[in-house]
């Protein structure tokens, strides 16, 4: 901050993928930042963590912030990091690192915000001059005094023709035409990079393909059973859903998958972990609704379930997939877009109609 060094708190175990952070109030000049340090020769990269502020921090896009950022000081890049995050808002739980912290504040609310933030961002790069930017979300600069990349997670407002998706592409149409000038794209994903290229947002000679990595919480753990019925009493087997139920995710096609399971097994139990989200239906039916768990007590849940299902009509990635092999835990998923390459022939897939 401002000149010293940020002091963040430590990630504890009890603040994971969908955990609170600390509260974060710092009382600094946002008009002076000194210039990130530069090491070894690297580059000074500003990294804009804001993501990990909103609902973002709790999808997917929030558990690809945490994991470059842990990634990046296992490499010992953090000397060179400066971390863009919004004063106006708690503090996520980060990793300890050698990193800086730049702070920004934005009033922004409704139609403009997006114009509004992309005008002030340019000023934040300018005032904050790193040699790189790098965006992780939906936040691009108008102009950038420095080389831009840009970690692109999907297009589904404009590559799936789902329901909800008009008002989608129109609140991220600023961010298509900017992402246009980025100096590097990293797609998470070959359909993803496709997408992009299909759409001329970005050329192939721009694009790399770096796919995400399940964090290393996620392995087989003991007595994940035992866990599991101590902490939600449920005993015996059971089917898995990760995520928010979005009608991308089709819940109908995951209530569809558990009802016809039942016919052979009776007992088995459907769980969905995962803050519903605001499309879900009003009922599941029957199923067990754990609301947000963090990433130990997922790892658990992966370990224990006898299935994980991802009826997803449309990913970018489809992390929760590569988490659950991860843990030994069976998958099954529709056949489309990116998860043929998370899931390959290690799961059962399955056409979408």
């Amino acid at each position: 901050m401002a000149g010293r060094r940020a002091r963040i708190r430590p990630q504890s175990p009890g603040q994971g993928r969908l955990g609170p952070g600390p509260s974060w109030r710092p009382n600094y000049d946002l008009r002076h930042l000194n210039s990130p340090r530069k090491g070894a020769g690297r580059p000074s990269v500003l990294l804009d963590m804001r993501p990990l502020q909103g609902p973002s921090a709790v999808r997917g896009v929030g558990a690809y912030a945490r994991g470059l950022l842990k990634g990046l000081i296992r490499a010992g890049f953090d000397s060179n990091l400066t971390l863009l995050l919004d004063v106006a808002f708690d503090a996520p739980a980060l990793p300890v690192g050698q990193y800086r912290v730049a702070g920004c504040r934005r009033r922004g609310h409704g139609q403009l915000a997006a114009y509004e933030d992309a005008v002030a961002l340019q000023s934040d790069i300018q005032r904050i001059g790193p040699d790189v930017y790098h965006a992780i979300d939906f936040h691009l600069p108008g102009r950038s005094p420095c080389p831009l990349v840009v970690t692109l997670h999907d297009l589904i407002p404009w590559a799936w023709g789902g329901p909800r998706m008009r008002g989608e592409r129109f609140r991220y149409m600023l961010f298509l035409r900017l992402l246009r000038r980025a100096d590097l794209v990293i797609a998470v994903s070959n359909a993803t990079a496709e997408d992009a290229i299909g759409m001329h947002v970005a050329s192939r000679q721009r694009i790399r393909i770096i796919r995400e990595a399940a964090d290393r919480v996620f392995t087989p753990t003991p007595d994940a059973s035992g866990r599991v019925k101590d902490k939600w009493g449920v005993d015996g087997r059971y089917l898995l859903f990760v995520g928010a139920l979005d009608a991308r995710k089709d819940p109908h096609a995951l209530l569809h998958a558990w009802t016809t399971a039942r016919i052979t097994h009776p007992d088995l139990k459907l769980l969905i972990a995962g803050a519903p989200g605001r499309q879900a239906p009003p009922s599941m039916s029957g199923a067990i609704q754990l609301g947000r768990v963090d990433d130990e007590e997922l790892a658990d849940l992966y370990s224990a379930a006898s299935c994980l299902l991802f009826p997803s009509r449309y990913e970018g990635f489809g992390l929760p997939c590569l988490e659950a092999m991860a843990c030994g835990c069976p998958v099954a998923a529709f056949r489309n877009s990116s998860i043929p390459e998370v899931v390959d022939d290690a799961g059962m897939l399955v056409e979408d109609g």
